[in-house]
């Protein structure tokens, strides 16, 4: 089937393909945690970047999500460990347009919090031509406000409420004057008004470089405002949000400074951790800290966990600590100590999920809804309709457009976070609506360049299923097929599976209700890993459609069977 690329020959008569469900099963088998405890990360898979707020005795947070949409979830809990997703602080097409560039852009780190009775999200748009804005709600899980652009350069702006009612934001951004070396970054601090949302004042530099500027720390980012007692707290990442990731804390007397930086820094890194040591979690960092209402404190941040030296396809995750403090000064763990995968519950009562968000767990969704669950996503907002849930299932109109394409229109990819290392992905096609031509299936994707993907091909001659890799820039942008088989005729349903373990990818595939049956196994799932594919998203799951080249139907051609 090589050369089965889906190009622009969209037409909009193309038959439908209906997705009549979806399974997934999870289960990384560490440690299980008594009553009392709980395991990191707290929310598995692709939810970096959390930022939290505290109304009452209830608990918010919000992940980046770069080019997917919906964008930006928005999680309750009452206890820190047990999570629900409310909904998507950006769920409207037209409410931000970030393109249809690489997955690494979009949206970037945002920052929650509350003041009076609004919800306020702060965040970057990278490739917008605006950059940083602001969104508000009156409940967290929406509807959002269209965004207020804020009008300065940089990234990954927090916003500050001082008990006097002034608003102030911090962000990353360009040093004054020339950059002393590659990654100089500076923390900037200006206030809001909240009656115009405007920025008002003098822009002021916090932080030059980092904690340790003769080091030539690279970029300071992630930066959060708290006060404490007498002191305004000011916590940073720097070090890159690989394995050289760092959390910095300074703090002052005034909310604009000038900030001083503890001498025990870093109050959270693993970058000087021996690599072989067990369960190893790394490039820790972007970190919030939350006081809850008995004075204790606690820390979310970000934490990969890699199953072969420094690869991961699950992408950051969030994770969740206690907070110590030593001489007016917050420790989230000790220099030295490897991040726990069990620990203590916080004092709150707890919560029970409807939706787990770690450990074991399993799942199946019917997409008989009147819309897409929260938790799927796209490849860029859509731009027009081309999928709808309801009683059949998931009914998606193939695209001209190829998974592998970064740049024009939208591929027809209905996306899902893997969250375990270790598992099964059940997809069941009706594929009597399949047109000549058309390709649909299942696929695994880190990025544009780094895919999975197993499609059923209607040709004149039969069904083909067959499976495709795209392993780098240099492969077709519908990926290399390793292997095909032709599927018996007349038939009604398609099962594909996905078993992953780590490293190891197997593919199967069931006709009607049968029997499964193997199409590949032993399958490289590392070239789905952050290390291999490049990037900072983490590997998503889902259906897709797409329309071939005239050139190539009936092309059977494979590297394999």
């Amino acid at each position: 089937m090589l050369g089965l690329l889906c190009t622009l020959l969209c037409h909009m008569a193309a038959a439908s393909v209906v997705v009549k469900q979806i399974s997934y099963r999870g289960d990384d088998a560490g440690p299980v945690p008594s009553p009392t405890q709980y395991r990191n990360p707290v929310l598995t898979g692709f939810y970096p970047d959390p930022s939290v707020t505290r109304v009452g005795d209830d608990f918010y947070l919000v992940n980046s999500t770069f080019g997917y949409f919906p964008g930006l979830p928005v999680f309750h809990s009452r206890d820190l460990v047990d999570w629900t997703q409310l909904g998507n602080a950006i769920d409207r097409p037209g409410q931000i347009d970030y393109g249809h560039g690489e997955l690494t852009g979009g949206l970037f780190a945002a920052s929650i919090s509350h003041h009076g009775d609004t919800f306020y999200v702060t965040n970057t748009c990278f490739y917008c031509d605006k950059g940083n804005y602001l969104i508000t709600a009156k409940h967290p899980a929406g509807p959002w406000s269209n965004p207020v652009w804020l009008g300065f350069e940089g990234i990954d702006p927090s916003l500050f409420f001082d008990q006097d009612g002034t608003a102030w934001v911090v962000n990353n951004g360009m040093p004054e004057g020339k950059p002393r070396y590659e990654g100089h970054r500076a923390i900037w601090i200006q206030q809001l008004d909240l009656a115009t949302m405007k920025m008002i004042g003098p822009r002021k530099v916090l932080v030059d470089g980092g904690a340790n500027p003769a080091t030539q720390p690279q970029y300071v980012e992630g930066p959060h405002l708290f006060r404490r007692g007498g002191y305004y707290y000011l916590n940073t990442a720097e070090g890159g949000t690989g394995e050289q990731h760092a959390e910095m804390i300074y703090r002052s007397r005034k909310v604009t400074g000038p900030y001083v930086p503890w001498d025990g820094n870093p109050i959270l890194t693993q970058r000087d951790l021996a690599p072989g040591r067990p369960h190893p979690v790394t490039s820790t960092g972007h970190a919030q800290l939350v006081e809850l209402k008995d004075g204790s404190w606690w820390a979310v941040f970000l934490g990969t966990r890699p199953y072969r030296g420094n690869q991961y396809n699950l992408g950051r995750e969030t994770f969740l600590l206690p907070v110590t403090w030593h001489d007016g000064w917050p420790v989230i763990l000790p220099y030295g100590k490897s991040v726990p995968l069990v620990e203590q519950r916080p004092d709150l009562p707890r919560e029970v999920q409807a939706v787990p968000m770690n450990g074991p767990f399993h799942w199946t969704e019917r997409f008989r809804a009147p819309t897409l669950p929260m938790q799927w996503m796209t490849l860029h907002p859509p731009r027009k309709p081309w999928y709808a849930t309801g009683r059949e299932g998931l009914r998606i109109q193939p695209s001209a457009v190829p998974l592998g394409d970064d740049t024009s229109a939208q591929p027809a990819y209905v996306a899902h976070r893997l969250q375990h290392h270790r598992a099964t992905i059940d997809a069941r096609f009706d594929v009597r609506g399949i047109s000549l031509g058309e390709q649909a299936g299942l696929a695994m994707l880190q990025n544009e360049t780094h895919f999975y993907a197993a499609g059923i091909v209607r040709h004149a001659s039969g069904d083909v299923l067959a499976l495709y890799r795209r392993a780098s820039k240099d492969d077709p942008l519908a990926g290399v097929a390793l292997g095909h088989v032709d599927l018996p005729g007349k038939i009604a349903a398609v099962s594909i599976r996905f078993k992953v373990d780590g490293p190891r990818l197997d593919v199967l595939y069931a006709v009607n209700a049968g029997a499964w049956h193997v199409l590949l196994r032993g399958l490289d799932a590392s070239l789905l890993s952050a290390a291999r594919a490049g990037g900072f998203t983490g590997t998503t799951f889902g259906p897709y459609a797409c329309l071939p080249s005239a050139a190539s139907v009936g092309s059977h051609k494979t590297q394999g069977h």
